[in-house]
């Protein structure tokens, strides 16, 4: 019999020093086989990455790390030392991380980054080796023109362009085993497909991958075991068709329930219920609450955006640099209380749209109406009056929030006058789902989701007309990101507000949009209403996208 290449039995992690003698995982039991993928799925805060960086030595400081069995490559994990670790990590086993731009040094171009692994294990003698591996295996995940792009930084590059940069670098070694945490988070789908086949390549070639996702659809089409977490406890298991089409337990399957689809549009994803099923063969019902009706006016223009162009110039080392057309001529508009919805793969110019939609670039041609006032062909100390107008709902708001101020002082930055704060922002804490406590506590003591209300109170402190969401959910788990997209639109539908929605999520733009544009290569190749544009898509790059969704075997049907 082949040997496991990794073998757990009865594992146990906890920290002493902050949480006694409670282990936040507890009785574990997995393994790994050479040529298997694994996945563990589960809320944020269940143990899923704390169990798979206990796996390369990273449990953290004042970890203490128990087991039965805890055998690593065939030897047994609990006698290494931090040299035997340094000796798994990178050659042995690569790690890909949710964060790229936190986990990339910003010193370093991300070439240098992926071909460390080669030179500090001996892999590849020379630097001219060393750099075609690794232009190879960025052409590999997806990175175009991964020549120039490797002699760029990562503050130079898209979420997407980043993250696949971050993919390269933990294969680049060819490692046995590839720890994958939420790799595929900040990529558009036809992106994710691209990762997804280099990493199932890999499978098929021998190593093993253990991949922690909420995306149960990217489960279902590349694991072969699932795992599901729930408080540091693995609650149902088994082969990936069994656990995600017939669950064993409730709390699995209310992360299939929560799950935006086709079916769930203008319902609440966190208020679904699954009903009883006539036998084990035949699919999940669901019973979900509607959601409150919103009324859109079409007579009144929130937002115009009139023909904007975008041109960069960049190079690669030794490169002249040349000009770039991050975006052409891109027009839409948005109405008082409607959701408009964009999707496009990363660098088609998305964010370029945004960032000048929101006055912090400068378009190189076209202009932006907010309100019917001009907005970005003006200066900043003209817009400024008009800012609370427009507020921001980031990806990442631990890194948009001052780590120095408290929840109150947050929210009450945004607030119109200074009188009865605490009061105040105690009132929209509690319309986002929180409560009063929470006002003196910091960012970093929050979890992701408290973190995401808390950018959506601040928004809405401001009383805006429009409100623009940048892959606000994607980043949260399955069932946070159901409150999440309930609590947006609920405050929508009671405040009239309009919404520009970004994301690479498909089902999640189903789910709240009323129209959508498509953008490719920095520009808008269809737009429609939801209907049209999924139903009967026109464009082939649409068709692609849409082609390219993954969805799990047996999607739930509701009742």
């Amino acid at each position: 019999m082949t040997q496991a290449l990794v073998d757990i039995d009865n594992l146990s992690i906890s920290f002493p020093a902050l949480h006694g003698d409670t282990p936040l995982v507890r009785g574990l039991s997995l393994s790994i086989q050479p040529g298997e993928c694994v996945a563990l799925v589960g809320e944020s805060g269940s143990g899923k990455s704390l169990t798979a960086r206990s796996l390369l030595g990273l449990a953290g400081d004042g970890a203490v790390v128990k087991a039965r069995t805890l055998q690593i490559a065939g030897r047994d994990a609990l006698t290494f030392t931090e040299q035997d670790w340094r000796q798994i990590r990178g050659r042995w086993a690569g790690l890909v991380m949710q964060d790229a731009l936190v986990s990339l040094d910003p010193l370093r171009t991300i070439g240098q980054e992926a071909g460390e692994v080669l030179t500090v294990h001996d892999l590849l003698k020379s630097s001219r080796e060393v750099e075609q591996r690794v232009v190879e295996v960025f052409a590999q995940v997806g990175i175009p023109e991964a020549r120039e792009r490797a002699g760029q930084y990562a503050h130079q590059l898209s979420g997407g362009l980043r993250q696949r940069a971050l993919i390269g670098a933990a294969i680049a070694g060819e490692p046995s085993l590839i720890i994958a945490d939420e790799p595929t988070t900040a990529l558009d789908v036809t992106v994710q497909q691209q990762v997804i086949a280099v990493l199932a390549d890999r499978v098929a070639r021998g190593a093993g991958l253990l991949i922690i996702s909420h995306d149960l659809a990217l489960v279902a089409q590349i694991a072969d075991r699932v795992y599901v977490m729930h408080n540091g406890v693995v609650v149902d298991s088994g082969p990936v068709a069994q656990v995600l089409t017939r669950p064993r337990h409730d709390y699995t399957r209310q992360l299939l329930a929560a799950t935006p689809s086709e079916q769930s549009r203008g319902t609440r994803l966190s208020s679904a219920r699954v009903l009883p099923a006539a036998d084990e063969t035949q699919p999940l019902r669901i019973e979900r609450s509607a959601l409150p009706s919103r009324h859109i006016d079409r007579q009144q223009v929130v937002l115009h955006v009139d023909n904007i162009s975008k041109h960069y110039r960049r190079g690669g080392f030794g490169r002249r640099k040349e000009s770039f057309t991050a975006l052409h001529s891109a027009s839409f508009s948005v109405h008082k209380g409607e959701v408009l919805g964009i999707v496009g793969e990363s660098g088609s110019g998305k964010t370029t749209c945004a960032n000048i939609v929101l006055g912090l670039l400068e378009p190189d041609s076209g202009s932006v109406q907010l309100l019917g006032q001009p907005w970005s062909q003006v200066p900043e100390a003209q817009r400024r009056p008009w800012r609370r107008q427009m507020q921001y709902i980031p990806q990442d708001p631990l890194s948009s929030f001052d780590p120095r101020y408290s929840v109150l002082q947050i929210i009450a930055e945004n607030l119109h006058a200074q009188d009865r704060q605490r009061e105040r922002v105690t009132a929209l804490l509690t319309q986002v789902g929180l409560n009063g406590a929470y006002l003196d506590r910091h960012p970093r003591s929050l979890s992701g989701g408290q973190r995401q209300r808390i950018a959506i109170a601040r928004a809405l402190a401001a009383e805006p007309a429009l409100i623009i969401c940048d892959e606000p959910v994607s980043a949260l788990d399955v069932y946070v990101q159901a409150q999440v997209l309930d609590l947006i639109s609920e405050l929508q539908a009671e405040r009239g507000i309009a919404l520009l929605f970004i994301s690479h999520d498909l089902e999640v733009i189903r789910h709240v949009s009323d129209r959508v544009l498509v953008f490719h290569q920095g520009e808008v190749v269809e737009h429609g209403t939801v209907q049209q544009v999924f139903d009967a898509p026109q464009h082939p790059y649409t068709q692609r996208l849409l082609s390219a969704q993954p969805t799990v075997a047996a999607s739930p049907a509701c009742a």
